[in-house]
């Protein structure tokens, strides 16, 4: 099991969206960290398993404070709160101030959700909701932790042309140097597409082709539908049958190929 960090660049592509539908869908046990150092949402808008409120005390606020004096992958779950519906989170700081009180943790925080994996007690994987990233951020320090570093973008133009870029400077960061098409560096780097269900096999294959064109080590891991009404139902901005949405649907199927292609389940 492993660390999965989901992150894009500059606009609002969805991040947020994804990492909650993936932790939803995932095959194993899995905790979702709202790592965005620009705070997270959740404790707004999610119900606790107890039909409460969320504690927005205790998530990566309270574990930054324990991390300073070291951490454990276990000491996770002590922070940790159950969503209604049973998925387990660590809800996001309050504000991008706070964030800056943890610009140094990071590298701590990576270490311990990757080594969750492994822990003989409550064994997870980690999906972390690490918001936008440009190259100076601090959270890029939790990334050479990760089993697969996925970047999120629309199908704009100007989308593309930005994780394309993204993708080839977070390259560079992790693997050293830009290693060409030919070869992929570890951690992983994949883009996942927010495309419109009847065109996302072709724009996927295209974008695949630009990387590769590019000499960019990234590669299209799939597509998640664009999807309003299944992210408002999953937002819990609206009513529905979650389930049965094409937003679910797909991050199931994206669920499914990951582990497969990258064997980020050992």
């Amino acid at each position: 099991m492993a660390l999965i960090a989901i992150a894009a660049d500059k606009g609002s592509p969805g991040v947020s969206t994804t990492a909650v539908a993936l932790a939803a869908v995932w095959p194993r046990r899995v905790l979702l960290a709202e790592a965005d150092p620009s705070g997270g949402d959740l404790v707004y808008r999610a119900v606790g398993a107890h039909g409460g409120v969320l504690n927005p005390n205790s998530g990566m606020l309270s574990l930054a404070a324990t991390a300073r004096h070291g951490l454990a992958a276990e000491q996770l779950w002590d922070h940790a709160q159950p969503l209604a519906g049973g998925l387990d989170v660590l809800v996001g700081l309050g504000s991008a101030e706070q964030a800056a009180g943890i610009a140094g943790l990071w590298n701590i925080l990576g270490s311990a959700f990757a080594t969750l994996a492994e822990s003989p007690n409550g064994a997870a994987d980690v999906i972390a909701d690490c918001g936008r990233i440009g190259p100076d951020s601090a959270i890029l320090d939790l990334f050479p932790h990760a089993a697969l570093v996925l970047l999120v973008s629309r199908t704009e133009p100007e989308h593309l042309a930005r994780v394309r870029d993204r993708a080839g400077a977070l390259s560079a960061k992790l693997h050293g140097s830009q290693r060409g098409a030919a070869t992929l560096g570890f951690p992983p780097i994949g883009v996942l597409l927010i495309a419109d269900a009847g065109s996302s096999a072709r724009i996927a294959a295209q974008v695949n082709e630009m990387l590769v064109a590019s000499q960019i080590s990234a590669r299209v891991v799939g597509t998640l539908a664009m999807d309003t009404a299944g992210a408002e139902t999953l937002n819990g901005r609206r009513r529905g049958r979650l389930d049965k949405s094409l937003l679910i649907r797909s991050a199931r199927q994206v669920a499914a190929d990951v582990p497969q292609r990258y064997g980020v389940f050992r």
